[in-house]
């Protein structure tokens, strides 16, 4: 069954980078694969595949570029990979990977935590990481981490998101993400943002990046989009979380955020084998299922047509 709903931004997956940083298993460079083929054949515009951090840190990610190698050409064009530096890129590329998300924090303490360098040095960086993914017939995108709170800082001032986002030395960067990293941000906050860093550079698409740690996830996400986001991420089941950001925990939930937003590729039996995926997945790593809407699937009130049946599809 479909729906008269029409979206106002299109979703990304990142259930393998941002979605298994805090796990403690592992998935194989096959699973890996087959869940983002599972997603993409569902219709999940794009998916985040891994990241480039250091395998010794965050050993979920050690085999990503061995993810990006087994991928098609048409499956690499919606698949983004998390970057720090412009040796990142370089490597990435060399993989075939043509998105790359370059990340760093608004906070110097996140971003020393995080990535191991200061901010400004990062930011020193990022026109050498333009010209790589240029080079690779690629795009970029500048993700700006912490950008309403920091977990040694506190509060981070608009100001700072903002001079960062229309830094000269970003230019290239096809989108700006804003990034709730802790989940700590309230729906008038990610408004105001999202609507102040459109004004600064217009240019760009803004994607917002949000987590649910104090129970706004899906809430924040669409005031982003009210306010002009046009992507936004999420992760099966609420998986995931930073582990260099004390206090985060895991992202808005990819089937709350489709069942809020209800693209129009998005009917009530490929939501079914979306939650079935996401089940399966969560149950390999011996993770809880933290997303509402999946819950809600398994209601008995079967007038309902988003309400799973008794063989596991909506009715």
């Amino acid at each position: 069954m479909t729906h008269g709903f029409r979206p106002q931004a299109t979703l990304r997956d990142v259930t393998l980078r941002d979605g298994l940083q805090l796990t403690g298993k592992q998935l194989s460079t096959e699973r890996k694969v087959s869940i983002v083929r599972e997603l993409l054949a569902l219709g999940v515009p794009n998916v985040e595949v891994g990241s480039l951090a250091r395998p010794d840190l965050v050993p979920s990610m050690a085999n990503t570029l061995e993810v990006v190698e087994a991928l098609t050409a048409e499956e690499r064009a919606r698949c983004w990979v998390w970057v720090a530096t412009p040796r990142h890129v370089e490597r990435a590329a060399a993989a075939g990977a043509v998105n790359f998300q370059y990340c760093l924090s608004a906070s110097d303490a996140h971003n020393q935590a995080n990535i191991g360098r200061s901010t400004e040095d990062s930011m020193a960086a990022m026109p050498r990481a333009v010209e790589l993914s240029r080079e690779a017939g690629g795009r970029i995108q500048l993700c700006i981490a912490t950008a309403f709170t920091c977990p040694f800082d506190g509060y981070v001032p608009e100001q700072r998101v903002l001079d960062i986002a229309a830094d000269p030395r970003a230019d290239g960067a096809a989108d700006v993400v804003l990034a709730d990293t802790l989940g700590q941000a309230v729906p008038a906050q990610v408004s105001s943002l999202i609507t102040q860093v459109a004004e600064r550079t217009p240019q760009r698409r803004i994607v917002y990046h949000g987590h649910d740690t104090w129970g706004l996830g899906v809430a924040n996400t669409l005031a982003a989009v009210q306010a002009g986001a046009e992507e936004v991420d999420g992760a099966l089941g609420g998986l995931g979380g930073c582990p260099f950001a004390p206090g985060a925990s895991g992202n808005a939930a990819t089937e709350d955020l489709l069942f809020a937003l209800r693209p129009d590729w998005l009917s009530t039996e490929v939501f079914a084998r979306l939650v079935a995926l996401s089940g399966g997945v969560l149950d390999e790593l011996g993770e809880p299922n933290r997303s509402r809407a999946a819950q809600g699937s398994r209601s008995s009130a079967t007038a309902f047509p988003w309400a799973l049946g008794t063989e596991g599809t909506c009715r």
